[in-house]
């Protein structure tokens, strides 16, 4: 498999730090436009000590870039962030209607083989970073696509942390270090969240936001519900035991 790599040289949008791409897929005859942003500190990574690295998917209709409240957390923490366009002009629209897990399967398979796609391009590009060891963190729509990719049980996965995705039910696994953070405005499908028992089964964990809207989960969000998610975050990153994460918002 081959894929074309592009590079824009437009401004730079996120930081001093972010380059723009266009990675092409040519066996989907695909452009998949990015936002790369390195770590604070990336003299530090090296082939030998390489650096972690989070791909971040927004929800439906949500500008790509606007969640950099999480990427710049991650970028002090020294991880690269790719931010990833899933939303192409010729993409059909997602579907609203009819019984949702069903029709939006094909968004979730282009979604996940996108990521895949930049997985395997961007490592050779990037060789200071660690791209067999990814962090996923999606929102909404970027959610249920991070947790389809999860469940094919691709080596590289290492963490997946979802921001309120609704229909994707998350990948039961000890593989897999799984957070998923909840708003309270809108319900979860039934099923797609792991029991209290699995939670502990597994690992996995679930923390609900007290009195927070969906899309306090973007750059559009409250200060006071982006800062806990990136509080909810950090602990789960820092090895902290779910309790202790659900304590922190209570």
């Amino acid at each position: 498999m081959k894929y074309f790599m592009g590079v824009c040289l437009g401004a730079l949008s996120l930081s001093a730090t972010a380059q723009s791409m266009i990675i092409v897929d040519s066996i989907r005859d695909r452009s998949i436009p990015v936002e790369v942003v390195l770590p604070q500190d990336s003299e530090s990574c090296t082939t030998k000590e390489q650096c972690d690295v989070a791909f971040i998917s927004a929800g439906n209709r949500v500008p790509f870039t606007k969640y950099g409240f999480v990427g710049e957390m991650l970028n002090d923490r020294g991880y690269m962030t790719i931010y990833v366009d899933h939303e192409l002009p010729s993409d059909p629209l997602l579907s609203r209607t009819g019984d949702l897990y069903k029709t939006r399967i094909e968004n979730w398979t282009r979604g996940a083989q996108t990521i895949d796609v930049l997985q395997h391009e961007l490592a050779s590009r990037f060789p200071a970073y660690d791209f067999d060891k990814l962090t996923l963190v999606g929102h909404s729509n970027g959610g249920d696509i991070s947790t389809w990719l999860s469940n094919e049980n691709k080596s590289y996965v290492s963490q997946l942390i979802t921001l309120d995705h609704k229909r994707v039910t998350l990948p039961k696994s000890e593989n897999i270090r799984v957070l998923s953070i909840r708003a309270t405005e809108y319900p979860t499908k039934e099923g797609v969240l792991p029991t209290e028992s699995e939670q502990k089964q597994y690992g996995s964990c679930v923390v609900e936001i007290p009195d927070s809207k969906h899309m306090d989960l973007s750059d559009y969000g409250s200060n006071l519900a982006k800062q806990s998610t990136n509080d909810i975050i950090t602990g789960f990153l820092d090895g902290l035991a779910c309790e202790e994460l659900k304590a922190g918002v209570e």
